[in-house]
């Protein structure tokens, strides 16, 4: 199976209570800090360790930071790129994705950065392309409003076309480095993409020569039909948020099924679904562990978060106010969140409240909690079933939780067969079992 570590280049995980766990490291902002969890996910054999990202932090609550500072919501927001280098030098075979969005950002810029890290990690880079998601981001980058939920993606689209346009303008032996004749590259082996699109306009020629991996594995996360929609047109590694493996059976067919509707191999393309494992020497023990977690949050953790996430000032209604029609077709962030609510709470218009209690955003709400055997036990299941290709690791808190991941959870799965030993391979596309890109066009 895959495993992916879960990173935020911030001073929390996802669950903004992590920073105040009195095991966490508080030096998020320093070199060591990143180094550190590389060597861990290295040591466990991981994937690659993928950094999620926003262009803002979530202030769109009252209209006001002032919380989010006091409180540490996610305030801190380094460039999860600039992170990922600082871990691909200290480690060796750890594959590294960075977030990066197609709305704020130029698709040659996108290419040359992302291009750049792969050869500068030998193969070892991954791109998690996003569409972003409130108003506040597109504030930071210039922009009075987010575009429309669907129009963004018909713009990603195009995106996606230039990037790899980009990418595919080398041919795998174009460089020669032929001192004695004088030749360093083949011109006949490098092309110009000469885009011009109905967003986008690109010329080339690109750059940056092809990597020993070919280009980047491209992420995507997308859980909306429009996203899903995209991540089966163009994800090679998808990382899914499933619940339930009920409903991971069939989202996972399904989104496979897609892929082939695209002409892809569907075994091209690895599904990682995401856990929160709460995991020690015993059940008991395992139990303790997470009952003291869920004393650390606080309601102020949960609504900014869901006021960026839905790109709504959840404080504009009061707790028990339902949300009518009308509001809730005006929750343009992350659609797949807020029909989940719906869905799962029964309530065709909830309330704030209920929005806080069946989300769970914010808080550590679906963490698999038991022994090393136990939470063996049920990646097993996961994966055989299948239900998915391999999980996305998040933690609690840095660095605990993915130590005891490591130390306690990976010996299981390697003794079981499940797990690799040693990497085999060096690069991201070897540890996922993805084939290098052909060039296409």
């Amino acid at each position: 199976m895959s495993l992916v570590g879960f990173l935020q280049a911030q001073n929390c995980t996802t669950i903004p209570a992590s920073w105040r766990h009195p095991e966490a490291r508080t030096d998020s902002m320093s070199p060591d800090y990143y180094r550190h969890i590389g060597h861990v996910l290295e040591r466990g054999k991981f994937d690659l360790g993928f950094f999620d990202d926003r262009l803002a932090m979530p202030d769109m609550y009252r209209g006001d930071h002032g919380h989010t500072v006091e409180h540490g919501i996610r305030c801190v927001k380094m460039d999860p790129v600039t992170v990922l280098m600082t871990m691909g030098m200290a480690t060796k075979h750890l594959g590294l994705g960075a977030t990066c969005s197609t709305t704020y950002f130029e698709p040659f810029d996108v290419a040359r950065t992302f291009a750049t890290v792969d050869l500068m990690t030998e193969g070892r880079a991954a791109w998690n392309v996003v569409t972003s998601v409130n108003d506040n981001e597109a504030r930071n980058m210039g922009s009075e409003h987010h575009m429309a939920h669907d129009e963004r993606y018909d713009q990603a689209d195009e995106f996606m076309e230039v990037v790899l346009g980009h990418w595919d303008s080398w041919d795998d032996d174009a460089v020669l480095v032929d001192r004695k004749n004088g030749v360093f590259a083949d011109p006949t082996k490098v092309r110009r993409l000469d885009h011009d699109g109905e967003h986008y306009r690109s010329r080339g020629p690109f750059t940056v020569p092809r990597s020993p991996q070919g280009h980047p594995v491209v992420i995507q996360a997308g859980s909306s039909p429009r996203g899903l929609a995209f991540g089966a047109r163009w994800g090679e590694l998808i990382f899914a948020a499933y619940g339930t493996i009920e409903n991971a059976k069939v989202e996972y067919a399904a989104m496979k099924e897609a892929a082939t509707s695209y002409g892809r191999d569907p075994d091209q393309m690895k599904i990682a679904s995401l856990t929160f494992p709460v995991v020690a020497a015993t059940r008991s023990e395992a139990v303790e562990k997470k009952a003291a977690y869920d004393e650390l949050p606080n309601e102020i953790d949960q609504l900014p978060l869901l006021s960026e996430a839905l790109n709504f000032d959840f404080a504009s209604k009061g707790m028990d106010e339902a949300f009518s029609d009308e509001d809730l077709e005006g929750l343009q962030g992350m659609q797949a969140l807020r029909d989940g609510v719906v869905r799962r709470s029964g309530i065709k218009n909830p309330t704030v409240r209920d929005f806080i209690r069946v989300s769970g955003r914010g808080r550590l709400g679906d963490g698999w909690v038991g022994s090393a055997t136990e939470i063996a036990d049920q990646l097993e299941a996961w994966f055989t079933e299948p239900a998915c290709d391999g999980f996305v690791v998040g933690p609690t808190h840095i660095p605990g939780a993915f130590e005891d991941f490591v130390d306690l959870v990976v010996p299981e799965l390697q003794r079981r067969g499940l797990y690799r030993e040693e990497y085999t391979g060096t690069t991201l596309r070897d540890h996922l079992g993805l084939r290098m890109p052909s060039l296409r066009g």
